[in-house]
Parts: C-alpha cells; sequence; structure tokens
C-alpha cells in the first residue's frame, strides 16, 4: 500500500507519514525544504523498513507539481491514499489592513497548491480504480473569527471543494473526506506569526491543544475503514475548545 502525503517536513504531515509507514505503507512524502525530506525518508526507511520516495516541491508551482507527479515510477503509481496536508495561515490582521502577500501565499497553498496536487493525483486513482483523498481543512472552514478572514475563506474553500470532489470522483470508486482541526500545537502559530516564537507559545497557553499525534491517528482511522465506509466530514477539538473562539484555560 502506498501514501501520498504533502508537507510531510513538519507537525501533520510528518506525524501522518510516520503512522502509515508503522503500520506498513509505503510513503510519497512532499515539501519544500529538501535536506529535511532527505533526513526524514532516511529515518522513516531505518526505522519502519519500508520504502520512501521524497518528492522536493513547492504546491503552489503547478509546474513543479506536475514535473514532480510526473516523474513518479511506474511502481509507485500504486497510490491507496493522497493526504492534502499542506497548509498555512500568515499574518492575523483585520481585512482593511491585510497584507497582500500574506494573503497571496494562504490563496496559493491552500487552495491552489491543494487543487494542484488533486489534479495531477486523482487521474492516476482513476486509472487505478481506487483510492482516498484526505484533505486537511480547520474549524476556521466551519466558521469564521476575528482577522481571520483571509485563512477562514481559503479553508471554507476547501470545505467545498471536499464536498465537489466527494461528488465527481464518486464514479470512480474514489473515497474523499475532509479532517478539519481546532487549535494543533504544530508549527502552525509560527508560521502565523511570521518567527515569533514567544507569541507562537502564548497562543497555547494554560490548556492542552490537540497534538499532530492525534490528527494523525484520526486521518490514519478514517483510511483504514472498510472499503465499503467512507467519511464524508469531521470536526476534531481539542477538550477545552468549543467552537473557533471559546476556550477554557486550566
Amino acid at each position: 500500500m502506498i501514501a501520498f502525503i504533502t508537507g510531510a517536513t513538519a507537525g501533520i504531515g510528518q506525524a501522518t507519514a510516520e503512522l502509515f509507514a508503522k503500520n506498513g505503507y509505503n510513503i510519497i512524502i512532499t515539501g519544500r525544504r529538501k535536506e529535511r525530506l532527505q533526513e526524514f525518508s532516511a529515518e522513516l526507511k531505518s526505522k519502519y523498513k519500508i520504502d520512501v520516495l521524497s518528492l522536493n516541491f513547492d504546491v503552489r508551482n503547478l509546474k513543479e507539481v506536475e514535473d514532480a507527479i510526473n516523474s513518479i515510477p511506474t511502481e509507485w503509481k500504486k497510490i491507496n491514499v493522497l493526504v492534502n496536508n499542506a497548509g498555512l495561515a500568515v499574518g492575523l490582521n483585520p481585512i482593511q489592513e491585510g497584507v497582500v502577500d500574506d494573503w497571496e501565499r494562504m490563496i496559493d497553498t491552500n487552495i491552489k497548491g491543494l487543487l494542484y496536487v488533486t489534479r495531477n493525483v486523482s487521474p492516476i486513482m482513476i486509472q487505478n480504480g481506487f483510492g482516498h483523498i484526505i484533505n486537511l481543512g480547520s474549524i476556521a472552514g466551519k466558521e469564521v473569527y476575528a482577522n481571520g478572514n483571509v485563512y477562514c475563506a481559503t479553508k471554507h474553500a476547501v470545505d467545498a471543494l471536499n464536498k465537489g470532489m466527494r461528488i465527481d470522483l464518486l464514479p470512480h470508486n474514489i473515497k474523499v473526506t475532509a479532517i478539519n482541526p481546532g487549535m494543533v500545537e504544530t508549527e502552525f502559530s509560527i508560521v502565523r506569526f511570521k518567527g515569533d516564537i514567544d507569541r507562537a507559545k502564548n497562543a497555547y497557553k494554560g490548556f492542552q491543544p490537540l497534538l499532530a499525534e492525534d490528527i494523525a491517528e484520526t486521518i490514519y482511522w478514517v483510511a483504514s475503514r472498510p472499503a465499503h465506509v467512507n467519511i464524508n466530514d469531521i470536526v476534531i477539538m481539542p477538550t477545552v475548545q468549543a467552537n473557533a473562539t471559546t476556550t477554557i484555560k486550566k
């Protein structure tokens, strides 16, 4: 079995790749950071005795996506699971003070990147006659919150795309699932706050957020359901979080 995971050099993507490898999957991992990809690939191979194919590209660049996926050897094209994990939030400004570069990074990664990868992997799955696409959304795709404007918009788009994919790919025996987490402690806040580690740590101070491993376990559970079962949509939150903006500190 083969799992294809984008954004696998950190956080949820890395935890997901490790869990699938632990369960005997061969892994295709992708990311922008070549050195991290190489290190993680070697680690997975050594630890779990599985095969790993690493593809170094930026999901925002259509040509890079096409070239990388076209380069996949035939023996790696029996892809069982695609996890569209690559995504980010940048900045936390009200709309009238928004930074256009931040907007474009989020739109290009969260929407266009997901589309580029899906457009190039789904025909492989159709040819195989099987497959499961798992899209990483967010509670921000179900609600909106102050200063989340464009990030929320991108994750609402993922929510709509997930539903559209489910319809379009239904005749081809391809499952489609959305996983929508609340607060997860990964590099997410470091990226959102543009490298301000202290501010990122404060975002989770005083309560227990979800961990990358929690989401990875959910992704693996979804992917391991029987052939006749599809989990369309999951919202997963830390116990201390009720919605996008309501948390309780302990």
